[in-house]
């Protein structure tokens, strides 16, 4: 049985064929494509027409190899969406999380609505970045195309709907928006009343693994692919990641590590409390009837943008050079909070990183080497401060944090990880997030009977490296330091 996954990021796209024989899973990569965020007149958007190019090239990869298709899943990066008009037609691309539309738009929102009635009625990490504050700030100016849209749909949605031409909203990509309610496993509806904001826009919600429907008849045929169905996976990208963890224990946490950081615990209701709320922890669906109880962590976002600053200046480093020249820089030199505002999108980010030490007074960065060192030994000790927290919410101890996602092969980080948190840390697989779109579809095929089953098959066919604390005495004394920035 063969599935193809579409897994879409914030830097790049990647069909992934996955082949399930005999209770083992494995993997390959039939066509990679770059994403990036494009500014035009002051916006930064997303070329949803190239990433759909690229998805048909994908397609037609797969028919010229006459591979037969079980089922093909799609899962992107959260909270953003494009609009449709009456005749299904993209109205404009989708507008990037991190454009500047949304700057004050938290501010406004709670002016009208407390924060703490819209955390009690999603129970998602007040961000700026998410879909309610988008949305808002569309309707604060006026924004001329809600008033001829017709539909809204989010990234993996409209990629879904140009596949199949049906408009439907997947659950676990719902739950990022900040408009759905948890406990009623439907949109918060006095969310869209007292905001003013269109509720008319916003489709049905389907389940993952819900079959969407075949592929069009014209991108079956320019692919020579027979009829395959179109399956509703954990269409956000961490909602396929998780489902991927070969958990072995009762009490264990993850870390999806990539652009951004996720760490969190699977749980089978939603934790929405005045403690939660305090520390600023989300409640997303996940695959199976879970809840993601979780952290958004800026990630390998501040090393992804100072290798492209470098780029910039001459100095081209691919990520194994970049950990070499970490691994023998001064420790402890400079630290910083990852998720301070300034690194959401500054135009230069090793000068905000220096910006950051010189307004905390600590020594500034001299080389690239201490830059990288800064921005892994500063993520390490965020981890540990987020998995404190997830250990006072749920009022007991994490055994082992299991890292998957591209940032699972970053040995180095992951030494940190283990070190600051005084924890095992089990890495991979790697392609948590392609893997997780996959057996979701092979549970949708009857394939595999359960999730639990499904991730059995993931922990006999890949290898997962464990990284065990060395010398915590040094990160205890970083940490103390850390928790003040």
């Amino acid at each position: 049985m063969n599935y193809l996954a579409f897994d879409l990021g914030a830097e790049s796209g990647r069909a992934i064929l996955g082949q399930i024989e005999n209770g083992r899973i494995t993997l390959r990569e039939l066509h990679r494509f770059q994403n990036r965020m494009v500014p035009l007149h002051g916006h930064l958007y997303w070329d949803l027409l190239h990433l759909f190019a690229e998805i048909q090239q994908a397609l037609q990869l797969a028919g010229r190899e006459k591979i037969a298709l079980a089922g093909i899943g799609v899962d992107t990066w959260g909270v953003d969406f494009g609009l449709l008009d009456r005749d299904g037609a993209l109205l404009a691309n989708p507008v990037a999380y991190r454009d500047h539309r949304t700057d004050g738009m938290m501010e406004k929102v709670f002016a009208q609505m407390p924060r703490e009635e819209i955390y009690r009625l999603t129970g998602i990490q007040l961000m700026q970045i998410n879909t309610l504050f988008q949305l808002y700030a569309m309707v604060e100016s006026q924004s001329p195309l809600l008033q001829i849209a017709q539909r809204l749909l989010f990234i993996p949605d409209l990629i879904n709907f140009m596949l199949t031409g049906r408009q439907v909203t997947e659950f676990t990509f719902a739950t990022t928006s900040q408009l759905f309610n948890p406990n009623t496993r439907n949109w918060a509806e006095p969310i869209f009343a007292q905001l003013g904001l269109p509720r008319h826009l916003i489709a049905e919600i389907i389940a993952p693994g819900t079959m969407i429907g075949p592929l069009r008849p014209e991108l079956s045929k320019a692919a020579g692919l027979n009829e395959v169905p179109v399956i509703a996976v954990g269409c956000h990208d961490t909602a396929s990641a998780v489902a991927a963890v070969p958990s072995a224990v009762e009490n264990w946490a993850y870390l999806s590590s990539g652009t951004w950081s996720l760490i969190g615990v699977e749980t089978h209701a939603p934790v929405i409390n005045a403690r939660a709320l305090e520390m600023n922890f989300t409640n997303e669906g996940g695959v199976a009837g879970t809840t993601r109880l979780l952290k958004n962590i800026m990630g390998l976002w501040l090393l992804q943008e100072c290798r492209r600053q470098w780029q910039r200046d001459g100095r081209d480093y691919d990520y194994a050079q970049l950990m070499h020249h970490a691994e023998i820089a001064a420790p402890f030199r400079s630290l910083v909070n990852p998720d301070a505002p300034a690194f959401l999108n500054p135009e230069n980010m090793p000068q905000a990183i220096t910006d950051f030490c010189r307004r905390t007074q600590q020594p500034v960065p001299q080389s690239d080497g201490e830059f990288v060192r800064c921005i892994y030994e500063s993520l390490a000790l965020q981890y540990r401060r987020v998995m404190e927290m997830l250990e006072e919410l749920q009022n007991k101890k994490i055994e082992v944090l299991h890292i998957v996602g591209g940032g699972s092969q970053n040995t180095l980080l992951n030494q940190f990880t283990a070190d600051a948190m005084g924890k095992p840390v089990l890495a991979g697989p790697a392609e948590a997030t392609a893997l997780g779109n996959v057996t979701v579809q092979a549970i949708a095929t009857g394939e595999f009977k359960n999730l639990a089953e499904a991730r059995r098959a993931i922990k006999k066919s890949f290898a997962i490296q464990e990284f065990r604390p060395c010398d915590s005495a040094p990160w205890n004394d970083a940490y103390r330091q850390f928790i003040n920035l």
